[in-house]
């Protein structure tokens, strides 16, 4: 988990003073990690610490504007299953405070509960325990994020930075599906292109940044070469010049819509253009899980299980160390 600065920027724009309520340390079991965290406001919130009488306690007493450290056990104080203990952080963000958030850890003393008192006003890593410093130093010396922790009273926390760039091409009935179950997951930042702005839905999701284009495969050279890409436009034309010019280009992950026919005739037109049997080998077709069945958020359901598996990680992280 991370410290999704963008998403706080978004809420505190639209509700001005927010309260963040994040899990600081847990023992034993918990509903969520250390890290996960959710945004409070008087008449709303989002995200989430786990459900339960444990998320609606915390909102209550962020609503009431009680703030600071607060530790509670599972079992015997919520009667949650769970059996184990969390610590959490509650405290309030605005324009002003975010402001002071500089660099890539947000880093900040986690007050001891104190009522309705409003806690730092700034974020000042001067006066920071050595542990901390030692942390933050070692972030930037060796370019690592460190894990979410509270340490002697400090709440350390890297910012959200999306580790996959995915590039989804067609804004049709899958591909919409595919956005929105994709986009809420905070490692994904998703480049979803088609051809012409009225294709897409109005609304777009926080994370995705839509790319209307007449020859969409025009944009594949400015796709990184790390990238990830789900290609299921409205033509198979457009889908093969797709995969021509990703082949010529380079990918960590290439999925194709289609079945097993279509794929047997793009495979033979590919090796016509000039791609070895071991380059065309490298696009995925089909995508999903054929047991799923063809509806769009079926065929969403098994592209996201595909993406997020560990072997599928394990895949692109060979492909990128090639």
């Amino acid at each position: 988990m991370a410290f999704d600065l963008e998403g706080l920027r978004a809420a505190v724009a639209a509700h001005g003073r927010v309260t963040r309520v994040v899990i600081a340390a847990i023992r034993g079991s918990s509903p969520r990690e250390v890290g996960a965290a959710m945004l409070v406001w008087q008449d709303g919130q989002s995200g989430t610490i786990g459900g339960g009488a444990l998320e609606f306690q915390a909102a209550e007493a962020a609503r009431a504007g009680r703030l600071g450290l607060s530790r509670h056990a599972l079992g015997p104080e919520l009667g949650q299953c769970c059996g184990g203990a969390v610590t959490l952080l509650t405290e309030f963000w605005d324009a002003a405070r975010l402001d002071t958030v500089d660099g890539t850890v947000v880093a900040r003393p986690a007050l001891p509960f104190s009522g309705t008192e409003n806690g730092p006003e700034t974020l000042q890593v001067s006066g920071a325990p050595l542990a901390v410093k030692r942390l933050l130093a070692r972030a930037r010396g060796q370019g690592v994020p460190p894990e979410p922790q509270l340490i002697d009273d400090w709440m350390v926390e890297p910012v959200l930075q999306p580790s996959r760039q995915l590039w989804v091409w067609g804004a049709g009935h899958v591909g919409r599906a595919l956005v929105n179950a994709l986009s809420p997951l905070p490692d994904f930042a998703i480049t979803w292109v088609d051809t012409a702005d009225e294709r897409f839905p109005e609304t777009i999701l926080d994370g995705v940044t839509r790319l209307p284009a007449t020859r969409p495969a025009d944009l594949v050279p400015y796709a990184p070469k790390e990238a990830e890409h789900l290609i299921l436009t409205y033509s198979h034309e457009l889908d093969l010049e797709l995969c021509n010019r990703l082949l010529r280009h380079d990918f960590t992950f290439a999925g194709l819509i289609g079945s097993a026919t279509k794929w047997a005739r793009f495979r033979s037109r590919l090796a016509a253009l000039g791609h070895t049997p071991q380059q065309i080998a490298r696009i995925t077709c089909p995508i999903g899980d054929p047991a799923l069945g063809k509806h769009p958020a079926s065929i969403a359901i098994g592209v996201a299980a595909r993406l997020l598996s560990p072997a599928h990680s394990e895949t692109t992280r060979k492909e990128l160390s090639a």
